[in-house]
């Protein structure tokens, strides 16, 4: 349910890994065609983990290979898109309890940063907005592959992962056992250059 914030930090975090392009240039993530998804998994009481997605997000990103830092991305997920497999959970995690999707309804992420820290591999960093309340975040993220695909495009794809803090988002956890205090956001998408 949170992971969404994280998903678009990792959705960023692909425009601004970029290797092998010429000059910058711009990519849609490549939602429709289902190449692109924002995961998450938090433990459930300490016994197991609760494995989740948002279904619906957009977004884009722009690198230049010759000043990543120059790189920049944005995305937005639709809070009420989170999907883990049963709806009554579903209906919990969106209500005011947790997501409080009716009243926000989005999460955004906007790039501010990136730092190279090896081949294909760096650090994104940027604000990530999610049940009204915007944090700094930093995602290590990996270049997984760019090129020609076979319908004329280029496309570039990444993946990358973080621990979101609920209670950084305001999301009251309190009631529950520490190890659900936080969960792991993952994300893997391909952008396809404009």
């Amino acid at each position: 349910m949170f992971k969404k914030t994280a998903i678009a930090a990792a959705l960023s975090a692909t425009a601004l890994v970029g290797v092998s392009q010429a000059q910058a240039a711009e990519y849609a993530i490549d939602t429709d065609g289902q190449h692109a998804f924002v995961q998450f998994k938090i433990n459930h009481l300490g016994y197991s983990y609760i494995l989740g997605s948002f279904e619906e997000f957009e977004g884009s990103f722009q690198y230049d290979p010759e000043n990543l830092e120059a790189s920049s991305a944005e995305v937005e997920v639709q809070v009420d898109s989170l999907n883990t497999n049963h709806a009554e959970r579903d209906k919990h995690f969106l209500s005011g309890d947790f997501l409080d999707a009716g009243e926000y309804p989005t999460a955004t992420f906007t790039s501010t940063g990136f730092e190279p820290t090896g081949e294909n591999q760096g650090v994104l960093s940027g604000e990530l907005t999610l049940h009204g309340e915007t944090n700094a975040i930093e995602m290590p993220v990996t270049l997984l592959g760019e090129g020609e695909d076979p319908w004329g495009g280029y496309r570039a794809g990444f993946e990358g992962s973080t621990t979101l803090t609920l209670a950084d988002y305001g999301i009251d956890m309190s009631d529950f056992p520490e190890v659900m205090h936080q969960l792991e956001l993952y994300v893997t998408f391909e952008g396809v250059r404009q």
